[in-house]
């Protein structure tokens, strides 16, 4: 198993958390995004810096991605490749995507797209808070737990 990091977006906290969780399993986490990263020096740590571009990131993790690989990622079209080719998406807020949850997120997302193409104004995501953090956190101790046993 592989943890790939959809990077560009992702909160410094979730990094940080993910970085001790991939020390203390031992296992390998690629951050990828299209500036220039500095990941810690550990040997279970890397990145990548992809091209700038639209979805270049995204791109390169569903090109690397390897069945039962864990994606922290908010960005839910990348959700749906993940899940479509059997790997696992975690966004930064402790929610994981599902076959059965990332169709009707991704219908959402793309409403509120032509809302606000349209020119609603539908605002954004609430503030990232502790309480994400520690669901975050929570989600990755339950999942590496019962996929490394």
């Amino acid at each position: 198993m592989h943890i790939w990091v959809d990077a560009d977006a992702c909160p410094k906290v979730i990094k940080d958390i993910l970085f001790r969780a991939a020390e203390r399993v031992q296992v390998s986490l690629t951050l990828v995004a299209n500036k220039p990263l500095k990941p810690s020096s550990s040997p279970y740590i890397k990145a990548i810096q992809v091209p700038s571009g639209l979805d270049a990131a995204d791109n390169k993790i569903i090109e690397l991605l390897q069945p039962d690989d864990l994606v922290i990622t908010a960005d839910i079209p990348l959700a749906a490749a993940v899940i479509d080719k059997g790997g696992y998406a975690l966004n930064p807020r402790g929610e994981f995507y599902t076959e059965e949850n990332v169709r009707q997120c991704l219908t959402t997302r793309n409403f509120m797209d032509d809302l606000r193409g349209a020119g609603v104004i539908t605002g954004g995501p609430g503030e990232f808070s502790r309480g994400n953090r520690q669901a975050f956190a929570n989600q990755l101790d339950r999942f590496l737990t019962s996929k490394l046993k």
